[in-house]
């Protein structure tokens, strides 16, 4: 079954991991590359153990729009996000044995390298879920 691991951040985690420093140091370019070079080894230990489907970064929340209904007519609204609002930042989807494995390969990512004087603007989490193959499985 597939599963889509999903990472969050803020517009303010953005804004460090470019160098834009706010009420935190923004990180140095040795920890950014610390950073990536993790998360190249995750997907590259995923694909090698053939369980890799596909991984994506997303933009900063500041480019994101949002599509809305008011009163029946779609309202568009760029930058939709507050700086401390986490937002899906990323995903990775999996094709493994079991959810358990799928969460066991998320929680991996809890290793990964930051400043030691940098803290998160919020709580660290990823969502895992399952990956619907057909509508049938909306019941259950």
């Amino acid at each position: 079954m597939k599963y889509m691991i999903m990472l969050y951040g803020s517009q303010q985690d953005y804004d460090f991991l470019s160098g834009k420093p706010g009420d935190q140091p923004a990180w140095s370019a040795e920890d950014v590359a610390a950073m990536h070079g993790f998360m190249e080894k995750w997907n590259q230990d995923l694909v090698d153990s053939g369980e890799f489907v596909d991984a994506r970064g997303l933009s900063a929340p500041v480019h994101a729009r949002r599509v809305q209904l008011k009163d029946g007519v779609p309202v568009v609204t760029d930058g939709p996000y507050p700086e401390t609002q986490e937002v899906l930042a990323g995903y990775t989807i999996v094709e493994c044995e079991s959810f358990d494995r799928a969460t066991e390969i998320a929680a991996r990512l809890a290793d990964t390298p930051h400043p030691d004087d940098a803290s998160l603007a919020h709580e660290w989490f990823v969502d895992v879920r399952p990956i619907m193959e057909d509508r049938g499985e909306l019941d259950g």
